[in-house]
């Protein structure tokens, strides 16, 4: 039998091999330096390949590590291309198994914030009215306007009820009278009112900083009984609506409803870099969305 003379001890002893590291024990070390002020705000990464020799892992371990990291906010621009970059903010919301859920109006901004640090930033939602999605892209938007973002390229599509359906929710505890139902018309006017504030604000930034920006929205034949964010085919954002009686002022008035307040929703986080339950289910949720849009979905116009 030949024996590796790297393996071999100066007592010609075979030397037992060290068991190579997981991805997680590489982001764990990352991790550790970058909060240790090793590696510091701003500061390039070596690179992937400079990684895996370092570690004695292969680069898909690396990469895996990297996104771990940029889920958490403590890395950007992590690609197969140029090295990644130490983030100058490093209290983000983080994602994964670990993450605890959060209500919608905390977890949604800092995360569509993160995504808007990559070249090409694509976001596909399922909701009710695109109020949360509009409320988060504020701050990238400020960011890009500021000078400290600058994405090549935007895609975002929206799949939202259609305005021909009996909606599950909201709807009048007492039900629809005759033919008026001034609860579905105050949510089909929301829906058309937000959606058309999220598409112009995008759209604008073709005008003011060139960038490379699409915006679609296409209707579903039912109501969405949970809200889903995909942010860069890489990670999910997951809701339920939960609906609870409520009081809703129309016309004046006061109106009881069944209804779901989505900007407070727990939102579960879901990277692809986390393991095999985040990968999957990020998986999943981008093949579901692509099949409701390319299938049952019909075009949306946001006019009343």
């Amino acid at each position: 039998m030949v024996v590796d003379p790297e393996h071999v001890s100066a007592s010609g002893r075979k030397k037992p091999q060290r068991p190579q590291r997981t991805h997680r024990e590489v982001a764990d070390e990352l991790r550790a330096r970058i909060r240790s002020g090793a590696l510091r705000p701003g500061q390039r990464m070596p690179t992937q390949a400079q990684l895996a020799a370092e570690f004695g892992v292969e680069r898909p371990a690396v990469r895996q590590a990297l996104r771990i990291l940029q889920s958490e906010q403590l890395l950007t621009n992590v690609s197969k291309g140029a090295p990644a970059t130490v983030a100058r903010r490093t209290g983000g919301v983080p994602t994964g198994p670990a993450a605890p859920p959060l209500p919608t109006t905390v977890a949604l901004a800092p995360r569509i914030a993160a995504a808007f640090e990559a070249e090409h930033v694509e976001i596909d939602a399922v909701c009710l009215t695109s109020i949360s999605l509009t409320l988060a892209i504020g701050e990238p938007l400020r960011q890009i306007h500021a000078g400290r973002l600058k994405p090549a390229k935007v895609d975002v599509r929206v799949l939202l009820p259609s305005r021909d359906i009996d909606l599950a929710f909201p709807v009048p505890v007492g039900g629809r009278e005759g033919g008026e139902d001034p609860v579905h018309e105050r949510w089909l006017s929301m829906r058309n009112a937000q959606g058309q504030v999220l598409r112009h604000n995008l759209l604008a930034l073709r005008a003011t900083h060139g960038i490379d920006v699409h915006v679609s929205f296409r209707a579903l034949p039912f109501t969405p009984p949970v809200k889903l964010y995909l942010l860069n085919g890489v990670e999910a954002l997951f809701a339920y609506y939960t609906v609870a009686r409520s009081e809703a002022q129309i016309d004046h008035g006061s109106l009881e409803t069944y209804d779901a307040q989505g900007i407070r929703s727990m939102l579960f986080a879901f990277d692809q870099g986390a393991g095999l339950r985040d990968t999957t289910f990020v998986e999943q949720s981008a093949l579901w969305f692509n099949a409701l849009w390319e299938t049952i979905s019909s075009e949306l116009v946001l006019t009343s």
